[in-house]
């Protein structure tokens, strides 16, 4: 199974790629590490993030995508644009889960990645939607157990 983590922060949904074969998990190499929406205001900008997100879906063959959830109000409520983009995300044909940040800390604490940060090649801003799209397959994995 290939999952794919995404990190809203602002007009940016930061992603990183995420598979599960056998016992062993793999962070593929993907083209792309971000997606930016330039004018939120603007229906053709949507247009083209939700097709360019759903083409690197589609040429990863990936199985199900990973949002880590943000506050409705209050302090660190998401902007404006960032519950845009997760609307644009859910409007994909693949299946689409939220964890909150809680959930996500929570799974990787009883099962913690076996390999540090790191050494994934990965850039330090995809940490978060990597640590939300393994825990996802952490508690699939152990949900089948």
């Amino acid at each position: 199974m290939r999952v794919c983590g995404v990190e809203l922060k602002g007009s940016e949904a930061v992603i990183c790629l995420v598979s599960y074969k056998g016992d062993s998990y793999n962070v593929p190499e993907c083209r792309r590490h971000s997606f930016t929406l330039e004018d939120a205001a603007s229906q053709e900008a949507i247009r083209e993030f939700h097709f360019a997100f759903h083409k690197l879906l589609e040429d990863y063959q990936v199985d199900e995508v990973v949002l880590i959830a943000r506050e409705y109000k209050g302090k660190f409520a998401g902007s404006a644009s960032s519950f845009k983009l997760e609307s644009a995300i859910q409007l994909s044909d693949k299946p689409v889960a939220m964890l909150t940040p809680q959930a996500i800390r929570e799974q990787n604490k009883r099962n913690p990645p076996l390999v540090e940060f790191a050494a994934l090649e990965l850039r330090k801003f995809q940490q978060s939607a990597f640590e939300a799209a393994y825990a996802y397959l952490t508690q699939k994995r152990f949900a089948k157990d």
